[in-house]
């Protein structure tokens, strides 16, 4: 005769909150949550019996009492009405619904691409955490962690890589009074393009952002930086330079200098190594984390990169003193 498994061991949490302050009930809740535990009936919460379960239920335990709460905690076993395999369950099921929002989230990242190293960062933690609270091994971990393999291969990945021809040409009039599409969620490249053109292309251009990596424009919109673009990735090129390139800025030696910046920021080849591309880098890293507003992200990035045109326009204050001092009298 087969031998049934071994028991699990419980631990269950009995409590009980004050009617006030109100908010208790939401912060005991979101403490519940964050170890892991499930609710086993309406005041009792369960884990399974480890040391820093334990160890976070008496943690818990104490902050309950101290609010004016009551709370009992009991190392329980599965006797009638529920199975130690169905309590299990409960468990594998909270994580897989935790490791579907991950993979999740990776996807959309996926679609409107290329992901910051910040964002997949983000992502790498929050499954570290569910893995944390992951007791029994859910199925769902698998995915979410393919999922992050793919948003991490394809970080540097354009929707456009590998294209090598250039598209045709548009003269300058063309370019003017358009709506210019690219993808939501923008970042370095993209920021600086909406830059560039509402600065030195397109005066009165607005902006509008799509899902996808791919996009069918309607009259009078030019895309950028996305798949079928306009303007995107052409031969080892980001989309800033490319801009640069087409809309005939070449002669301009600081628009150049910021391309080098976009350029090795997106692509990171390392192709140019301005001393300046660190801390360009960390100021659009910055926009991007203070706000998930696409315009917000563009205009507080925008008088950056206007200090940063200056700069290479004018040179740093500090050339400028030199040159001064070097310069030749001139007597009358």
């Amino acid at each position: 005769m087969e031998s049934s498994p071994d028991p699990e061991h419980w631990l269950a949490l009995l409590h009980q909150l004050p009617a006030k302050p109100p908010y208790m009930r939401v912060k005991i809740w979101r403490r519940l949550q964050a170890i892991g535990a499930v609710p086993l009936k309406n005041a009792v919460h369960v884990l399974p019996r480890r040391e820093q379960n334990e160890a976070a239920f008496r943690d818990l335990l104490g902050e309950i009492t101290n609010s004016g709460g009551e709370a009992v905690l009991i190392n329980a076993q599965m006797i009638e009405g529920q199975s130690d395999a169905e309590l299990r369950g409960l468990f594998d099921a909270a994580r897989d619904a935790d490791y579907d929002e991950v993979a999740l989230a990776a996807h959309r990242l996926l679609d409107t691409g290329p992901t910051s190293g910040a964002e997949i960062a983000k992502l790498q933690r929050r499954l570290s955490e569910i893995v944390r609270l992951d007791f029994f091994g859910a199925h769902g971990r698998q995915g979410a962690e393919a999922a992050l393999r793919e948003l991490d291969e394809k970080r540097y990945a354009h929707p456009d890589v590998g294209r090598t021809g250039e598209a045709a040409a548009f003269p300058p009039a063309d370019l003017k009074n358009r709506v210019w599409v690219t993808r939501r969620g923008v970042h370095v490249d993209r920021i600086a393009c909406a830059w560039l053109i509402r600065r030195f292309v397109d005066p009165h251009a607005s902006f509008k952002f799509v899902d996808g990596r791919s996009y069918t424009p309607d009259a009078g919109e030019l895309r950028f930086d996305m798949a079928d673009a306009e303007f995107t990735h052409e031969q080892d090129r980001c989309s800033f330079e490319t801009i640069v390139r087409r809309a005939r800025l070449e002669d301009d030696p600081a628009l150049v200098a910021i391309g080098e910046i976009i350029h090795d920021l997106d692509i990171a080849d390392g192709k140019f190594g301005r001393s300046e591309t660190a801390g360009l880098g960390a100021m659009l890293a910055g926009v991007c984390a203070s706000t998930d507003d696409d315009l917000k992200r563009i205009a507080n990035a925008s008088d950056a990169l206007d200090g940063f045109y200056t700069h290479f326009t004018l040179g740093s204050p500090l050339d400028r003193q030199s040159a001064q001092r070097v310069r030749p009298s001139v007597e009358g």
